[in-house]
């Protein structure tokens, strides 16, 4: 019985539960994705063995309390953390088995008292103490585009003989009787609507408690003398000194170059011929409207030499002068081998042998389109059966379209219709008989005049014409814009971030400053040298400089896009680099190369987020992102991210110096790093997980339930799990502490991306709004990476056993 005691009271099974946890959860993703959510809720969630390591965890908890006494001991912070988890754990039973869930599905002018639940014994209906009837449906669309701005029902309610007149729409919450009624979805002839309904007021109470004393937890570990956090931060006091710290390889990435045809005569005839910067970066500013948000012409050419191109700059040429180019000299661009096709395969189809080919080399003489067959082949694969080349092929496809809309004036989109009730925008090429009277003849003419006036400026080099044919189109489209969607302070707002390309920037003068920084801290370690101290001083402040200047490119996307800068991959990615450095300032006051590791890894971030497959583009937001909740989870879950990423250079840094010589200099040094790897663990743990359980709130208030098993979330519980059993290493008392800890905080990182981008890519669920695709190379680097980390770790281990044998 002793025995048995000692087990269910004993940190090691803590350590142990917490590791079963995350692999039980890692495995019903997996099985959603193979079968389905309901296949993973049976098979995995709420299986006897999920449920027994929830009850075990409580057990655990209890009985080491009882041992170790934390309230005589005043350990304030470890028992509420602890004690919420319980009471979450508790909601979530309660919701689990007396919660009701399901769905009510009304046409216009229909009504019903009855809801629909779906498991996994089949489907039932639930009377509700109210009858609903839905009077009209709304999709609500962005400006001239077809995506959802918001979905909205008109409903009317029968409740105690009373009749209530409610709108109920994406994160706006109807509640009846303890019932609460959420927009769901709708019909695809927006004639009917389906409202999710949940009732689950003691559950949800519960759990809402829980959350709050989670929060106040973490708080007190912050402010409690007698907190981990605060012992450690005494501990690192004590330790830190000037020691040597050993050199470490820094590996420079290099973007991958564009296509290299700069020297083919068709593109020096193109360079040759261009339009002059000044008249180019006019053009750039005409407004244009694009997926819904009316933007200068600068970033929609921007986007087409993305897509195009794959750069922000094609030889010596804008995007605005590219762009203006293939309008008014198709001829010679057309000519230009611009278009990658380093497949194989496609080259083959392409009838090339170089890596890129051109336009009118995907035509035959008699103007028909090479690449017919092959498209309609690849395109009736489904996509999990299409090849490498079938996809290569998809997107040059794609790429062929938009030159085909450019050619004929099928795109841009910049002529307003003032009679258009979802204030759409038209192209000149395209079907323009909507507009009337002298709206007709301009907008059939404008467009068109100023391109032939462009053709005239380039032969004679007066451009006074072509700029008053411009001037002529910004006007009518002024006159024509009855809604005012056109804001000259956000086209001129959107101007100057695209012109002062913020992120590229400051990402690297990230890499240039970090990397001075970390050798004067090296150097000055080993000989210490004043001046070297007030040059390290001078390049701090110009990371911090760099980092104010970082904050003003967030705040000048916020602006121009209306909500958060922290919606999508790219936006994550930026706000994760400020995070990183905002980490290193913290950590770093009186350990430089603390501070230089930051702001390498900020540098590295910024890199990474300008690879091809992250999309920089500001969009509109789906419904569901529409919600107060959304910035403070993001950003709240976001900035974990940075103090995690500190912790895993930290782990390298140290197994690194493990394998060194092992002096009393070295061995303090790896002390203080390890010191400062547990409190940056501490505080991401403290955000991650206050930004999970704020998103389970973002999701109960947007559609109804705060917990769905989706992979997303899912995984970010997992990360919170993993490293929760991180952070609790020291209870193990191990000999090999030091190793084992930065080891793990190394390995720890691999479920931040896998929550981050291994779910957007491998698998499927709510979240799959606002995500990058294409990480596929991204993912196998990193698996790359992580083995050399592994027999890093397995050398630095057995370095690290050898040492302590001679002690």
């Amino acid at each position: 019985m002793n025995k048995l005691y000692n087990l269910l009271s004993s940190y090691r099974l803590s350590i142990i539960l917490l590791l079963i946890y995350a692999t039980m959860m890692a495995i019903g993703t997996w099985v959603e994705e193979a079968m389905n959510t309901t296949a993973a809720k049976m098979l995995v969630y709420y299986s006897p063995l999920f449920i027994t390591v929830h009850l075990l965890f409580i057990v655990n908890f209890l009985l080491i309390l009882s041992q170790k006494n934390f309230v005589k001991t005043k350990q304030w912070a470890l028992l509420v953390i602890h004690l919420s988890l319980i009471v979450i754990m508790i909601g979530a039973m309660t919701t689990h088995v007396i919660g009701k869930e399901g769905s009510i599905h009304l046409r216009v002018g229909e009504a019903t008292s009855e809801m629909t639940s779906h498991t996994s014994r089949g489907t039932f209906t639930h009377a509700l103490p109210f009858t609903v009837e839905l009077s009209e449906f709304r999709l609500v669309r962005y400006p001239g585009s077809n995506s959802a701005s918001s979905y909205e029902s008109d409903l009317v309610v029968t409740v105690d003989n009373q009749q209530l007149h409610e709108t109920i729409y994406m994160n706006r919450v109807l509640d009846v009787k303890g019932y609460r009624l959420f927009q769901s979805s709708y019909d695809e002839d927006e004639q009917g609507s389906i409202l999710a309904v949940n009732h689950d007021v003691a559950g949800r109470t519960i759990t809402y408690i829980g959350y709050t004393a989670l929060i106040l937890g973490f708080l007190l570990m912050f402010l409690l003398p007698n907190s981990r956090l605060r012992r450690l931060g005494r501990q690192l006091q004590r330790v830190r000194k000037r020691t040597i710290v050993g050199l470490i390889a820094l590996l420079s990435l290099t973007p991958t170059q564009a296509q290299q045809f700069t020297q083919h005569a068709a593109f020096l005839s193109a360079e040759r011929n261009a339009i002059p910067l000044e008249h180019a970066q006019q053009f750039g500013t005409l407004p244009v409207q694009l997926q819904g948000r009316i933007v200068p012409m600068n970033t929609f050419s921007a986007q087409v030499l993305r897509k195009l191109y794959k750069s922000e700059q094609i030889g010596s040429l804008t995007p605005d002068q590219f762009l203006l180019g293939w309008m008014t000299q198709p001829n010679i661009w057309m000519e230009v081998p611009m278009l990658s096709v380093k497949d194989d395969g496609l080259a083959q189809l392409c009838g090339v042998t170089s890596d890129a080919v051109s336009y009118a080399q995907l035509f035959d003489t008699n103007g028909s389109y090479r690449l017919v067959q092959p498209v309609a082949h690849a395109s009736h694969q489904a996509p999990a059966e299409r090849s490498a080349t079938d996809k290569a092929l998809l997107k040059l496809d794609e790429q062929v379209n938009i030159i085909y809309m450019l050619i004929h004036g099928l795109l841009p989109n910049i002529l307003p219709d003032r009679n258009d009730e979802q204030n759409k925008w038209h192209a000149p090429g395209g079907d323009i008989s909507m507009f009337a009277g002298a709206d007709s003849l301009a907008a059939a003419t404008l467009f068109q005049e100023y391109l032939v006036e462009v053709i005239y400026a380039q032969e004679s080099n007066d451009w006074h014409q072509a700029e008053e044919a411009l001037l002529a189109v910004k006007e009518f489209q002024r006159n024509a814009d009855s809604s005012g969607l056109i804001s000259p302070d956000k086209i001129e707002a959107e101007l100057r971030y695209n012109r002062l390309q913020i992120f590229s920037t400051v990402g690297k003068y990230y890499f240039i400053l970090g990397g001075l920084l970390l050798l004067i801290a090296i150097v000055s370690m080993l000989r210490p040298n004043k001046a070297l101290h007030y040059i390290s001083y001078i390049i701090i402040t110009g990371i911090a400089l760099l980092s104010l200047y970082h904050v003003y490119g967030m705040i000048l996307r916020w602006q121009i896009s209306g909500y958060a800068p922290w919606s999508n991959s790219y936006e994550t990615m930026i706000y994760v680099a400020w995070s990183a450095i905002i980490t290193g300032f913290i950590f770093g006051r009186r350990n430089f190369f603390i501070l230089a590791l930051a702001t390498l890894l900020g540098g590295v971030i910024l890199f990474v987020s300008r690879l091809n497959w992250m999309d920089p583009q500001i969009t509109t937001l789906v419904p569901v992102l529409k919600s107060r909740w959304l910035m403070f989870h993001v950003a709240i879950t976001i900035s974990a991210y940075g103090f995690f990423g500190i912790s895993f250079l930290l782990g390298i840094v140290s197994m690194l110096m493990m394998l060194g010589s092992r002096s009393k200099i070295i061995q303090q040094q790896i002390k203080e790093l390890t010191i400062v790897n547990n409190m940056s663990l501490l505080i991401g743990l403290a955000l991650m997980t206050t930004g999970t359980f704020l998103g389970a709130v973002w999701a109960n208030e947007s559609w109804g339930r705060y917990w769905s098993w989706d992979p997303k979330e899912t995984w970010a519980l997992i990360t919170v799990v993993i490293y929760g059993a991180v952070t609790h290493l020291h209870l193990l008392k191990h000999k090999r502490y030091n190793w084992l800890f930065n080891f793990s905080s190394v390995l720890a990182f691999a479920s931040v991306l896998m929550t981050y981008l291994g779910v957007n890519y491998f698998l499927s669920g709510l979240h799959s709004y606002g995500e990058a695709d294409g990480v596929g190379e991204m993912l196998v680097a990193v698996a790359v990476v992580f083995g050399l980390i592994v027999l890093l770790g397995i050398a630095s281990g057995y370095k690290e056993s050898r040492t302590i044998d001679k002690r």
